[in-house]
């Protein structure tokens, strides 16, 4: 059976800029083939069982040739692949889209195209430009400023007495002849004109100016690519109109270690205050596989054996209710407290329509075992569903109690990972990262564990929590800890942080 090839545009880079199909798309892929325009943050989004196939051109490794692209997309798909096509921007503006759809044609492959949002639009946005403003221009005009693209030589006097806005993509190494031709086409000199280095990327930079000195203000900046070039009235609004700098996180980028089945909560609310950030699963939660002692508990609860359960992290509720709901049901719970670690365990029972019964003052194990042992009686039995590692100051603070039945019961594994596309080692000795968030000591022990020999040493480490932060400071990071151990609180710290490290610039 042929398979499906997808042309998804994958935006500018931010990954809220791409679109609801392109993501859908993506996720449900078998095949991708992507090119170096494609943003660390989109490519977290590749299922870790589809194959990955660069192919686009970036420093020390291997790129396809075009035809060469074109053919691999309809091999791939004549095995009956799902492949996506993943291409920076959109598929159709200088993303030779094109040719590869004649490719497909030639061979009978069905495909889709999935727009994009282009950069030409989306990179002065974020930078305060509108590339169209009825007080300056009527029109808008898009042109590869790419030296290959000689034979279709530009014609700069017809672009000026357009009178429109100007959008050079792929041109910044041809910034001179640019420049030069636009003046010697009757620009005149002083017209705004801003250079937009990795836009919508934490590390974009903006450089405005007057047309005839541009080039020399990018030198004394060190701009680089990739870069758009605007030229017209409209980049001198770009201080007024400036919006993306002003967020508490702009400029910030951020990698966020979760489990692999957590949702993006906090990814979401990091995004909202400008950050960009990377996802990267450290660790998977594994069921045991062997449930026999979880259904033996199952049936001396229904026997009124237990006068609590505790729970320590939503992973261990969701589990114990899964199974729970496949050995017996709710019933079974007829008469049990339950007790959680902080606010995220809670919510999590809570969708099982039961509310706790306890929480502690501080979201960890310690306290969790100390304020706990206070409420139970002498002979009640307390049953702990938990990792098959667990934090140990929870049961030595609840031995600390005479009399209590405490049963510590594995019901998941904790598997780390890495990923298949990023080298997490390199982008922490690069610096390519400002600060890691841990949810957990097993993100930590996760993430430690897949980047192997490393210096930690100028890892920005912001923490949820106390035992959290003491396994991170194992490893030599520099810390911050959140007040609570909630997404709000650590959110709050990372701001607190960029403040300190800007400050300390």
């Amino acid at each position: 059976m042929t398979g499906k090839v997808w042309l998804v545009g994958a935006g500018p880079g931010d990954i809220g800029l791409l679109t609801i199909k392109g993501r859908q798309v993506l996720e449900q892929a078998e095949v991708v083939v992507y090119d170096a325009l494609v943003s660390e943050e989109i490519l977290t989004l590749i299922p870790q069982t589809a194959k990955a196939i660069f192919a686009g051109k970036r420093s020390g490794k291997h790129y396809l040739k075009q035809e060469e692209t074109n053919e691999l997309l309809w091999q791939e798909a004549e095995k009956g692949k799902r492949v996506v096509r993943l291409k920076g921007g959109d598929p159709f503006v200088f993303g030779r889209g094109g040719e590869e759809i004649e490719a497909l044609l030639a061979h009978n492959i069905p495909f889709e195209v999935v727009p994009g949002i282009t950069s030409a639009f989306a990179v002065p946005a974020y930078n305060g430009i509108p590339v169209t403003h009825r007080d300056f221009c009527g029109s808008v005009h898009i042109i590869t400023g790419h030296r290959q693209a000689e034979k279709n030589s530009i014609d700069y006097g017809a672009l000026v007495k357009s009178g429109g806005t100007l959008i050079f993509l792929m041109g910044f190494a041809a910034l001179k002849e640019i420049r030069t031709g636009l003046l010697q086409g009757g620009m005149e000199p002083d017209t705004p004109t801003a250079v937009l280095e990795k836009g919508t990327t934490a590390r974009q930079r903006r450089i405005v100016g007057a047309l005839s000195d541009i080039e020399e203000l990018c030198e004394r900046e060190k701009i680089g690519t990739p870069a758009i070039i605007v030229v017209g009235e409209v980049c001198g609004l770009a201080e007024q109109f400036s919006w993306y700098e002003k967020l508490p996180l702009a400029g910030v980028r951020i990698l966020v270690t979760r489990p692999v089945q957590s949702g993006s909560v906090l990814s979401e609310m990091l995004r909202e205050k400008g950050a960009q950030v990377l996802e990267l699963p450290a660790i998977s939660i594994e069921p045991v596989s062997d449930d026999t002692a979880l259904c033996e508990r199952f049936q001396t609860l229904q026997n009124g054996g237990y006068n609590w359960l505790v729970f320590t992290s939503p992973n261990g509720v969701n589990i114990f209710f899964q199974k729970l709901l496949q050995y017996a049901d709710i019933r079974a719970l007829a008469g049990v407290k339950a007790a959680v670690i902080g606010e995220a365990s809670e919510k999590a029972l809570l969708k099982y329509g039961i509310k706790a019964d306890f929480k502690p003052s501080v979201y960890d194990g310690e306290t969790l075992g100390r304020e706990l042992a206070l409420l139970c009686n002498p002979g009640e039995r307390l049953l702990i569903p938990r990792a098959a590692v667990g934090n140990p100051e929870l049961i030595c603070e609840l031995q600390k109690k005479e009399g209590l039945v405490i049963e510590d019961l594995p019901i998941y594994d904790t598997v780390y990972h890495n990923s298949s596309i990023l080298d997490e080692k390199e982008l922490i000795e690069n610096g390519a990262v400002d600060f890691v968030t841990f949810t957990s000591a097993s993100t930590v022990k996760g993430f430690t564990a897949v980047t192997g020999d490393t210096d930690y040493s100028k890892l920005r480490a912001v923490c949820i929590g106390r035992q959290t932060a003491a396994e991170a400071k194992k490893h030599g990071m520099q810390i911050w800890t959140a007040e609570r151990a909630t997404l709000e609180s650590l959110t709050d710290c990372l701001i607190r942080a960029a403040e300190e490290t800007r400050r300390k610039q």
